[in-house]
């Protein structure tokens, strides 16, 4: 790790080949299916007059936000995206590509061009939808469908800095996760102190960014052993404790209706806590799993199997689910409840059969991309 005020040299860094971690690989599956399962079994949709309003059943059940703690994946997923991102580029360095910018472009138009498809083809079936028919509230259903790219477009936007990241990452090591945790610190007490709630969207950016970050140290953190993971996993758990505790922030880490901030949007000083405790608890698990992907057909198969539609399955899962509650409303005239049930809890294990139906055809026509390449031998990082 390069210590802060570190001259950088200009020669050429000695290099070590590595192979893929697939355990990396089986995290990113992971997450999304995790993302994609909550939004089908835990989507509660309400038709308003202006159209359709979203929530889940935290905000109805006592003591349920504590399961998010675990379920709100997209801090683990951008941990582990700051790994790939710097592992590709090394790669890429490797093979004497040395401009960091074009990189950063070539993989972020990797992800614009499928998500800005998607985004124009729902845009057109609202606006012929409306110009036909007149019906209330398909702009609110569209955007209510569109609404899982945020996440894209703050992975973009990662990818977008990667070059100045990376470049503090060479420069000052750890130092750079200091200043982003302690930047976050001050953006919260500016907006909960203060009442400055505009200063609060800076968050966007450094609370992701230092996930992202975090992951640039991912060798270093598996090198240090189960110490370091038990460090990281229980000082993560007892300052999330700590924050929501203090009644300053909402237990939950994904937005719930009617509360007065969310955990989420902007990001707030739990979710740093909450990736230092997810990192911990991923890299306790690393050696099991590993075990797994191994000397199991089936994990290994399934890992592979999601990793390859992983962007399709991420995009087009909303879709699915929209087209299915349409049938179920008009064809099997089931009626959308607005606070769960005892029935609607008992039902939850099969909720997302429906969905996956409606989606698996769609990614099979319109998703389908080749298959990851190998890792090629050139793959490398800094030694030492």
């Amino acid at each position: 790790m390069t210590q802060a005020g570190e001259a950088t040299t200009t020669q050429p860094a000695q290099v070590r080949p590595i192979d893929r971690d697939p355990f990396i690989d089986f995290v990113r599956a992971f997450s999304l299916l995790v993302v994609v399962a909550w939004h089908w079994v835990f989507t509660i949709i309400v038709w308003e007059d202006d159209g359709p309003h979203a929530t889940n059943p935290i905000g109805f059940t006592r003591g349920l936000f504590v399961v998010t703690w675990l379920l709100q994946v997209m801090p683990l997923f951008f941990f582990v995206g700051g790994f790939a991102h710097e592992k590709a580029w090394l790669a890429r360095q490797a093979r004497g590509d040395r401009s960091l910018w074009r990189f950063a472009r070539n993989r972020a138009m990797s992800l614009i061009r499928p998500a800005l498809a998607l985004a124009v083809v729902w845009w057109l079936i609202g606006w012929v939808v409306v110009f036909l028919w007149e019906v209330d509230g398909i702009g609110r259903a569209v955007k209510l469908i569109l609404s899982p790219l945020w996440f894209l477009i703050v992975y973009v936007l990662l990818i977008a800095l990667f070059p100045l990241a990376y470049r503090l990452h060479v420069r000052f090591g750890g130092i750079v996760l200091v200043w982003a945790a302690g930047l976050a610190a001050l953006v919260d007490v500016a907006r909960f102190d203060r009442g400055v709630e505009w200063v609060a969207w800076f968050n966007m950016i450094l609370v992701w960014g230092l996930c992202h970050q975090l992951g640039f140290f991912w060798e270093q953190l598996v090198a240090a052993g189960r110490r370091v993971a038990w460090m990281l996993a229980w000082a993560g758990l007892f300052g999330l404790a700590a924050l929501v505790g203090s009644g300053l922030y909402p237990g939950s880490m994904v937005g719930v209706p009617g509360e007065r901030i969310s955990n989420m949007a902007p990001p707030t000083l739990c979710i740093v806590m909450l990736v230092l405790f997810q990192a911990g608890v991923a890299l306790l698990l690393r050696p099991w799993v590993l075990e797994k992907l191994e000397t199991s057909r089936r994990w290994a198969t399934t890992n592979t199997v999601i990793n390859r539609f992983s962007l399709p399955l991420f995009l087009f899962h909303s879709t699915g689910m929209a087209v299915w509650a349409g049938f179920s409303y008009f064809v099997l005239d089931t009626r959308p409840i607005r606070r769960p049930d005892a029935e609607w809890w008992l039902t939850r294990p099969f909720a997302f059969l429906g969905p996956l139906l409606v989606t698996l055809p769609i990614i099979l026509l319109l998703g389908r991309k080749e298959r990851r390449p190998r890792p090629a031998p050139a793959e490398i990082t800094p030694a030492g």
